[in-house]
């Protein structure tokens, strides 16, 4: 038997439940409506045949395996063969268009890849002779597939069949793969959202992921009994520290939705235990909650509405065990059994007994109203820098604008400037053969340098206050903090994306864009036509509506005495949905603000002259693939301003 406590490996991790927990579900897959389910045992049998049909093929120990598709088990299976033979598993964004890959398998110098079906191959295909490195590609959904001939294309199960044979010859030669592995071995590359250029390699070793997936596992109490619903891209290292190393060394179940289109309903049918999601999904399922009380009755919607005013009075109080009356407490019974509990079952979220939000700051009103109606919803901070894990947030010590104390294992520091500095178990070896990038960002002491800028209260808890490279100072000398605004704007249901303009400046200015699918449902219960998102966003009557939020978030701000004075003074509502296919966004979703600031540039300006309206021609790129571009006259407004806190 393989000692799993002195070596840390992820493979260890695979034995040591095979023989433990062997017929406990490791995975499981909607598949044609019905889920199925892979067992420890199976699965170390299925990464066992694939690694020997790797090896079968030539792939060994140091080379770099990519893995591009949606969430399946055989993906997360091929991250696990790949360290099983000392390799170094390479997960890419399934959305990415085929020229956003070229750089990342140069870069990495990728020779095998597994893929998840037809659309991925034919992006390799296209890609092939520019990927110097590239001589093998293994796809898992043979659909589509058939008349394929390349020597170089294989099918999942025909490796799973090869390495059944190569097995079969070399009994010993995987349990022996295994014990040459090593904690400080790499155990994955996970590539940045190259926000301001191109995107690094992060290099994590077992030894970065393991001690994060077991301290924070630790710090909610996480076991094989819970399980975590898998659905966001594994090259986002969150889903890489939540679906793959806790899931590794707790031996929990992860459940695989059939596709994205079917996540909510796959998630009602599981309710997970455990789940985790960015902030823009849980804006996603509280619009949802709007749009259907807004079309629901009127005694529905009275009673929603007084049960959300019981539950943002003492929702927290009572998740959190703190003290409340008893005539509240039965008030809040009844509404659980009326509104609350059929709300969560509706979204998926009933059973879920620890949620975490990270990747952007989440709006405290959202977050309030999640914890309030009974969610265990807290907040985590990391980059993929940090294996996702800096901050957490402990229960009944939830605060709405922090990120948590310091993790296990973790330190924090702030320079002078104000920058958040981490030191800990899961900062990574370094940016993929950029030794001089490396340095930057580590500094001899050991600190990353994380790029945000924060604040420490008196309880220990960190406060992000925005990136460090975007606080700036307005004309006036005064804090400009963009994305504190931004969030603040997101919070609101029918604002998909906002881009706040004012370093330097004198007032500050906004681009928004509306989220269609609420807003259309809002337009056509009030019969406003529209022919699609460039129609809808230019109606006086949405303009009208964007004015309202902006003017509550002013009001927020003019109490806030650190940002009263940057008070939303003009804004436009943008012709056409930023989207990471124009570079506008990272994969993530996170703003290109500086690319941004120049594509728009006549807009900026023109908010910033007092224009009324101003013409604009934009290329873009559609979903086929074809460039093109749209036109349009937007429309610039000014918005209500309040009296600054003195």
């Amino acid at each position: 038997m393989i000692d799993v406590v002195n070596t840390l490996t992820f493979p260890r991790f695979l034995v040591k439940h095979a023989e433990s927990i062997p017929k406990h579900p490791a995975y499981r897959e909607k598949y044609m409506g019905i889920w199925q389910v892979t067992n420890w045992q199976e699965n170390f049998e299925q990464i066992k045949n694939l690694a020997c049909g790797l090896t079968a093929l030539g792939f060994e120990r140091g080379m770099r395996l990519a893995i591009i598709g949606d969430n399946r088990p055989q993906l997360y299976q091929a991250m696990v063969a790949a360290q099983c033979l000392g390799g170094i598993p390479v997960p890419l964004y399934q959305d990415a268009v085929a020229n956003e890959m070229i750089y990342v398998f140069n870069d990495a110098g990728i020779t095998f890849a597994i893929v998840e079906d037809q659309e991925q191959v034919d992006k390799l295909l296209e890609i092939q002779d520019q990927c110097s490195h590239l001589k093998t590609i293994i796809y898992e959904d043979q659909k589509g597939l058939k008349d394929y001939q390349q020597a170089f294309l294989r099918s999942y199960q025909n490796i799973q069949e090869l390495g059944q044979q190569y097995a079969s010859q070399y009994p010993d030669f995987f349990l022996n793969a295994i014990e040459q592995g090593q904690s400080s071995d790499l155990c994955v590359i996970l590539y940045t959202s190259g926000t301001t250029g191109q995107p690094k390699g992060v290099a994590h070793t077992h030894q970065n992921f393991i001690l994060a997936g077991q301290n924070s596992s630790a710090f909610d109490q996480l076991s094989s009994s819970d399980n975590v619903l898998a659905y966001l891209p594994m090259a986002w290292v969150g889903d890489h520290l939540f679906s793959f190393a806790q899931a590794m060394v707790t031996g929990m179940t992860v459940n695989c939705p059939e596709s994205r289109e079917t996540v909510m309903t796959d998630m009602r049918e599981i309710g997970p235990s455990y789940y985790f999601a960015p902030p823009r999904i849980f804006e996603n399922l509280l619009t949802q909650v709007t749009i259907r009380m807004e079309d629901a009755g009127y005694i529905k919607r009275q009673l929603y509405a007084k049960a959300m005013q019981l539950a943002k009075r003492v929702g927290s109080d009572i998740l959190d065990s703190h003290s409340v009356s008893l005539v509240n407490r039965l008030y809040y019974r009844f509404f659980d059994f009326i509104i609350y509990a059929p709300l969560r079952n509706a979204l998926g979220i009933n059973r879920i007994r620890v949620a975490y939000t990270a990747g952007e700051a989440i709006g405290p009103d959202l977050f309030r109203f999640y914890r309030s109606i009974g969610v265990n919803l807290k907040q985590f901070y990391g980059q993929t820098e940090t294996s996702a894990y800096v901050c957490f947030q402990p229960d009944r010590q939830v605060k709405y604008d922090t990120v948590g104390i310091p993790a296990p294992g973790m330190e924090i520091r702030l320079a002078e400037s104000g920058e958040v500095l981490v030191r800990g178990v899961s900062v990574m070896q370094g940016y993929y053969l950029k030794p001089e990038a490396t340095a930057e960002a580590i500094d001899q002491d050991g600190f990353f340098h994380t790029g945000d800028a924060g604040i420490i209260d008196k309880d220990g808890h960190l406060r992000i206050i925005d990136r460090a490279k975007d606080v700036g100072k307005m004309a006036s000398g005064k804090l400009f903090a963009p994305k504190f605004i931004e969030n603040k704007l997101k919070f609101f249901p029918f604002i998909k994306e906002a881009v706040v303009f004012g370093n330097e400046k004198e007032s500050i200015m906004v681009f928004i864009n509306i989220d269609f699918d609420a807003m259309a449902n809002w337009a056509e219960r009030r019969h406003i036509a529209f022919a699609g998102y460039i129609d809808l966003a230019a109606k006086a009557e949405v303009y009208q509506m964007m004015s309202e939020c902006i003017e509550q978030v002013n009001q927020d701000l003019a109490d806030d005495p650190m940002l009263s004075h940057a008070q939303i003074e003009r804004f436009l509502i943008l012709h056409k949905e930023l989207d990471p296919d124009d570079d506008e966004l990272t994969r993530t979703r996170k703003v290109r603000r500086l690319f941004i600031a120049e594509k728009y540039a006549v807009l900026v300006d023109a908010l910033y002259s007092g224009k009324p309206e101003q013409y604009i021609e934009t290329k873009v790129k559609f979903e086929d693939g074809r460039d093109g571009s749209i036109s349009a006259t937007v429309r610039i407004q000014s918005a209500k301003k309040y009296q600054e806190v003195a």
